[in-house]
């Protein structure tokens, strides 16, 4: 990889992180979540209006990326192309999210007697939704046994049953606010194995 000359003193910082990181030092991958994890949730944020939600998909833009470093080239800054993943991870959600709570009474409303059926989407997911779902489930299948049987339950019903908090809460019999500060832990447990863990991933 050659390194734009171009880049800022703080991008060139980053980019010797991602060596370090690549050659197995687990300090650089700390470095650069401490780096960036609050500018990335605070940018899920403004797109989704949804705390949970944020630090969820802010943990996986950081495990997209962390997994996927060998594909960064500095001609561009670090930070830039840990955006670009967040982003498109982000926007994945939020048309899967529309997708789903799809009314397919909405056409009937406005023009009644209309047929309504070319309105609804397949629940067959397009190729490039599926392999984004392999991703996923193979990043988090990977790092999953790791956490304690309490955590690494309530982490399958988020991330692979995708339930509401709401749902997991009624379903595990806890308080909503066990559900959310027990995932809460659990994403910060997922952060650490991300971190100390990158080589095994």
């Amino acid at each position: 990889m050659e390194l734009n000359e171009n880049l800022s003193q703080r991008a060139k910082e980053d980019y010797d992180l991602v060596l370090r990181a690549m050659n197995g030092e687990q300090k650089a991958y700390a470095i650069l979540l401490q780096r960036y994890k609050d500018s990335v949730n605070y940018m899920i944020l403004k797109m989704v209006h949804n705390r949970d939600d944020a630090d969820d998909l802010s943990m996986e833009a950081f495990g997209k990326a962390f997994h996927n470093l060998e594909k960064y080239a500095p001609d561009y800054a670090f930070s830039t192309w840990l955006y670009k993943i967040a982003i498109n991870n982000t926007i994945d959600f939020i048309r899967k999210k529309r997708v789903t709570t799809l009314s397919i009474d909405a056409d009937e409303e406005n023009n009644p007697g209309k047929n309504i059926s070319k309105n609804i989407a397949a629940d067959i997911p397009d190729p490039e939704e599926k392999y984004i779902r392999d991703q996923r489930a193979k990043l988090m299948h990977d790092i999953l046994d790791k956490l304690q049987p309490r955590y690494k339950k309530l982490v399958e019903l988020r991330y692979f049953d995708e339930l509401s908090y709401e749902e997991i809460a009624i379903l595990m019999q806890l308080p909503l606010g066990t559900v959310k500060n027990s995932l809460f832990r659990a994403r910060d447990f997922l952060y650490e194995i991300l971190i100390h863990d990158k080589d095994k991933i």
